[in-house]
């Protein structure tokens, strides 16, 4: 795998992951694999209304993955399922092409290099899924 995509950004976020463990009595949880790399992400749920309070999460996974949920919990509070979908959306674009997010979602950018490993982008959207089916809606195609 080429250094490229093991960018500096990205190996911090992986080292030093944001909110990262399990949280007591969680309103919600749910954990999704990849099966083609073996990546697991368990992500726990603090709910105001229908909106995000806090976010804990468990990844037994690639520097991909470990640094997407970091950057994917911290955004996420204070948003809805609506915006976890939208912010989703918005990085399987980037990831195909399309210009980074804009706030909260911003640091999203730091994946730019992952665009040319098609077959890595299951790991950076899996943290996604994880909290889209936490929230009860479905992953988005």
């Amino acid at each position: 795998m080429s250094d490229e995509l093991y960018q500096r950004a990205i190996l911090d976020r992986a080292k030093s992951p944001a909110h990262a463990g399990r949280l007591e009595a969680p309103d919600a949880t749910a954990t999704v694999d990849n099966p083609l790399c073996g990546d697991r992400v368990t992500i726990d749920l603090k709910l105001d209304g229908d909106r995000v309070a806090d976010v804990g999460h468990h990844v037994r996974g690639c520097a991909l993955c470990q640094a997407s949920a970091s950057v994917l919990a911290e955004a996420a509070i204070g948003q809805n399922a609506a915006d976890i979908k939208a912010a989703r959306d918005q990085l399987k674009s980037m990831l195909g092409g399309s210009d980074a997010p804009g706030r909260p979602w911003q640091e999203l950018g730091i994946f730019t290099p992952v665009r040319r490993y098609k077959s890595r982008h299951e790991c950076v959207l899996l943290p996604f899924d994880a909290l889209s089916q936490a929230l009860g809606s479905p992953k988005s195609s």
